[in-house]
This record gives structure tokens, sequence and C-alpha cells, in this order.
């Protein structure tokens, strides 16, 4: 049976201790700025925002064409392992579409692709689920099978710091956005079957926020899944490490992981945004509590 190698594009927001540990593919999405210039989102990330950030520009992602994908995926199926790619949600880039291209490419059921309905830390933890399955000697078809069963039931809030993002990317007007920062309004987006919404408005200080935010999760603590649940941060370690805490001592939760939000979140909801992912059972779980 052929070993699995997983791939997944750069705006999944995969820590570089995972990639090592699981030799995990990147397929890496390009940033195109005012000047028209791409500087490749893989290489040299902190810098690269650095620059956004100094500029006062707003970048914009852009999809590798299939000829990246086929590049990627080539060596390893002559090297005799099968592909699978796990990307983000269909709705919001054409990265799925453009590997699914590209498998075409190669024998039937050599590179298998998955879309994930999510982004950053929902489809990390897509990629998570995928590394355990593979250990087990699962095949990538298998993976993608289970994969696609339990997509719906993972859960990515984003706490957005501020409005000026939004603003920037055309999703709130001038007016709304003064009077939104003026208020100190700050939104909680969600994903739904593949696309980013607005949800709960909260008013006032951020720490309090996720603290209602928290509570509202932890409210279901009865379906989340125990296994893992991932924090993407955006200049905001101590607080993501403050609720990493929080769920260890008030949970059975066995692991949390804390990850950069570099790639999705910073570029569209703003520096210092947080965001939780988790998996949360359509049934209550037998045993949650301590």
């Amino acid at each position: 049976m052929s070993k699995v190698r997983i791939f997944v594009d750069s705006i999944s927001d995969i820590p570089e201790e995972w990639i090592d540990k699981y030799k995990i593919g990147i397929i890496p999405l390009y940033i195109v700025f005012q000047e028209d210039s791409y500087l490749d989102i893989e290489i040299n990330v902190h810098d690269m925002y650095n620059k956004v950030e100094m500029n006062g520009q707003l970048p914009q992602t852009s999809t590798p064409p299939p000829a990246d994908f086929f590049k990627a995926f080539r060596p390893v199926i002559e090297n005799g392992e099968d592909v699978l790619y796990i990307s983000v949600s269909s709705h919001l880039s054409s990265t799925y579409q453009n590997a699914v291209t590209a498998s075409r490419e190669f024998p039937p059921g050599r590179v298998t692709v998955v879309d994930s309905l999510n982004v950053s830390a929902g489809t990390a933890m897509m990629v998570l689920l995928a590394t355990q399955l593979a250990s087990e000697g699962k095949s990538a078809i298998g993976i993608a099978e289970s994969l696609e069963t339990i997509r719906d039931e993972i859960q990515l809030n984003v706490v957005v710091n501020n409005l000026d993002y939004l603003h920037k990317g055309g999703r709130l007007s001038n007016l709304k956005n003064l009077l939104g920062n003026m208020l100190k309004i700050r939104p909680v987006l969600y994903v739904s079957h593949g696309r980013v919404l607005s949800g709960v408005k909260y008013r006032g200080n951020k720490q309090r926020i996720l603290k209602k935010l928290l509570s509202s999760i932890l409210s279901q603590i009865h379906r989340i899944d125990h296994d893992h649940i991932i924090i993407a941060q955006t200049l905001e370690k101590e607080t993501a490490e403050w609720i990493r805490n929080v769920i260890l001592d008030e949970t059975s939760i066995k692991k949390v992981h804390i990850i950069e939000g570099g790639c999705a979140i910073r570029s569209h909801s703003g520096l210092h945004s947080i965001a939780i992912s988790f998996i949360l059972k359509s049934e209550p779980l037998v045993h949650t509590q301590r």
C-alpha cells in the first residue's frame, strides 16, 4: 500500500513544527500589492506583513495555477507515495479547482483533493486529523472520506480586534467603520458551509468579549470533541495562552494548540485577532467532564 503525503496551501497557517513532524507539503499562495508585485506567502511571512502594515496596504491573495500543484505533486507520485491535498474553502479561493485540474494529470487515485470548506485554524484542524488517520495506515481516499464526513462539525470563530480590515476589504461602509470603531464594536466571524459570515457583535473590552465567547463555547462542552482545540493568534500570544490555560483547567480537552494566524486571519481580520477552532458533534459525548 502506498504511503500518503499530505499537502495543504499556505493560507491554512500550519505551523513549522507540524510541517517538519508530519512532512506536510505546502502549496504557497501569492500575495498581490498595489504595484502588482507578487510575493510568495510561504517565504518571509513576518517581513511581508510588516511591510504591509508600514505601507498601509491591504494584501490580496492570488491562487497558484494548476502547474504549481503539478510541480509539487509529481516528485511525490514518482517516489511511490499518494497525495492528499486539503484546500482552503472553495467558496473563498479557486485553489481547490486548480488542484483538481492538476490531479487529472496523474493516474486515477494517486492524487486526492479535499475541500476543507474552512480556513486558517479550521483547515489546520482537518490537517491534524488527516495526519492521525495517515499514521493509522489509512489510504488517501479513506482519509478524504473521513474528513468529508466530519468537516461540517469543524467550527471556527474569529474575534476581530477592530473593523479597519473589514472596511479595507470592502465589507463595511465608511460610516459603519467609523461608528463601529468609536463604539469599540468587535464582531465575531464564523465559517458556515465554506463561507465566512458575521455573527455576534460585541462591544467593549476585548478581554471581556473573549470571556463571553469562551463561556459560550464551553457551554457546549458536552458536544465538543476532547482531542484537540486550535487557537490562531496574531500578536496575541499571551491572550492565546490565557485561553489555552482556561480550557485545560476547566475541561477535559487533551490538547490545545496555538498557531500564528499569519496568512488568513492577519490579512483579512487584522492584527490582534484571535480565532478558535474545535469540533462540535451533533450528539452529546459521553463522560466529557472531569
